[in-house]
């Protein structure tokens, strides 16, 4: 039996990009940027705010959205 992940909510992506901002904080606090993984996450958290969205399928997220989100919660 191969079991799917649960969706993933809005509060564990935006926890996550919490995570990576305060783990790799901007170098140039002028031009502040997202770390690679915070940056990925902020692709599929603007999407779901935009179409209103409480959660989206595990399945549905890039590998590199995964790995980010897997390594900071």
């Amino acid at each position: 039996m191969n079991q799917q992940p649960d969706p993933v909510s809005i509060a564990q992506i935006e926890c996550a990009i919490n995570h990576w901002r305060e783990r790799r904080p901007p170098a140039d606090a002028e031009n502040p940027v997202l770390c690679a993984e915070a940056r990925a996450l902020a692709d599929v958290y603007e999407l779901m705010i935009y179409r209103g969205e409480a959660s989206v399928e595990h399945a549905s997220l890039t590998p590199q959205q995964r790995a980010a989100l897997a390594a900071a919660l």
